[in-house]
């Protein structure tokens, strides 16, 4: 490996050499949860920029007759994004391309959209280039804030990066790209695997709500209360504890062991109000609607906003978990909500809550469809470990390829990164 290809330039150049176009997203009245709604111009938002990828999950929207008075915040495929806000998973100033998108969009609040001279300076290569680890270890340290660190769109401006020749960015890009794209194949394939078998699984647990009096109201299969399924727990909390998190893609567990995206907080003053243990069934009172209700995977606190249930009546908690959360993302459990805040729906009053008629389905049943979730368990784990050492490795390789360590007109790919330290 050619480690002195082109060491990496320590002054660098800031990005407000080759912008022709910047701006953040809009703050405060300018865009608040009044304005969405189910369908016209896409808001891009600080968890769709990834790591040199956009994420293209939980998209929000706003009336296109709306977006025209936001306009010179709009995003077109291709342009840079670069997140001002960032936390320890999710570094500030990472950035990735826009993606091509159905309808227009704009960038929210604490999102900088770019466009760059690309006679001088690629986006694709300036993409790359700020999730860098030296490039990113030098925006966190102008950042400002405690537990969440943000830059202003000057400090954006003023963010520096190596420049080489634009001949040498379009081959470090391709590089990437292709290199890149291999890691994420490997990932993806076991992804879809699990992907398949959930939806074996939630096939299975929907064919009872298809037979219930959900939906055959005279002849169907009978339902029951929530409330005579589940029983809910409130636990004093215990010291020394971490912070269990319920995440809409249905994992209950501690936040650290997870990134930080995929999740609300809580705006109560008491963040660790209530003891949950392993097994209980997690039903978060304002993001269950977007999938926040599982089992949890681990002992901890969570805040009194979370419903902490045990199963009554010999039923599995898994599956009722399963059940909850599906009769959610279909929708059902919304029609119940007291009230609407943004793109959220409230669960918080039991008492309500607890009333929702859900299908009664056999213990057996239950048990059997909760043996096969709980089986998933092993997979999921291989693949949480697959996907951090690729993560660990696209670092390491955006990092070796950005600063020059080797050669990319001459890799291969193979092997590129050994010896290389993911930082």
């Amino acid at each position: 490996m050619n480690t002195t290809a082109r060491p990496f330039p320590h002054d660098g150049a800031p990005l407000r050499r080759f912008v022709t176009s910047i701006t953040d997203g809009p703050f405060g009245s300018s865009l608040t949860s009044s304005h969405y709604s189910d369908s016209g111009a896409r808001v891009i938002r600080l968890g769709n920029i990834g790591t040199a990828s956009f994420r293209n999950a939980d998209a929000a929207y706003i009336p296109l007759d709306y977006f025209e008075s936001l306009r010179r915040h709009e995003v077109k495929a291709g342009d840079l994004l670069i997140a001002g806000l960032g936390d320890l998973n999710n570094p500030v100033g990472r950035a990735c391309l826009a993606p091509n998108t159905a309808s227009p969009a704009i960038v929210k609040a604490d999102c900088f959209r770019v466009r760059l001279d690309e006679s001088r300076l690629l986006h694709r290569y300036a993409a790359w280039a700020l999730n860098s680890a030296p490039v990113t270890q030098r925006v966190s340290s102008l950042a400002r804030g405690s537990t969440r660190s943000r830059i202003n769109l000057e400090a954006a401006r003023d963010i520096r990066i190596p420049v080489p020749s634009i001949e040498e960015q379009f081959r470090i890009a391709d590089f990437l790209d292709t290199e890149t794209r291999k890691l994420d194949n490997i990932v993806n394939k076991k992804r879809r695997l699990l992907h398949v078998l959930n939806e074996r699984i939630d096939s299975r647990v929907l064919g009872h709500v298809g037979r219930s009096r959900l939906t055959l109201p005279e002849t169907g299969d009978p339902t029951l209360p929530i409330r005579r399924l589940l029983t809910k727990v409130i636990r004093p909390p215990v010291a020394n504890e971490g912070v269990i998190t319920a995440f809409r893609d249905g994992q209950v567990t501690e936040r650290s062991l997870r990134r930080s995206e995929g999740y609300t907080l809580s705006a109560t003053t008491e963040p660790q109000g209530q003891h949950v243990q392993v097994d209980d069934v997690v039903v978060h009172g304002l993001d269950g609607f977007a999938g926040a209700i599982g089992v949890s995977e681990a002992s901890g606190n969570c805040s009194p906003v979370y419903h902490i249930c045990v199963p009554a009546c010999g039923g599995d908690g898994r599956f009722l978990a399963r059940l909850l959360r599906l009769l959610a993302l279909q929708g059902y459990l919304g029609n119940f909500a007291t009230s609407t805040r943004e793109r959220a729906v409230d669960f918080r009053n039991w008492d309500l809550f607890g009333r929702i008629n859900v299908p009664v389905v056999p213990a057996a049943e239950q048990v059997e469809i909760g043996a096969w979730i709980m089986q998933l368990q092993p997979l999921c784990t291989a693949i949480e470990s697959s996907e951090r050492l690729a993560s660990e490795r696209r670092q390491a390789l955006i990092t070796a390829a950005v600063t020059g360590q080797f050669d990319v007109s001459t890799a291969s790919g193979r092997n590129v990164t050994d010896g290389v330290p993911a930082s």
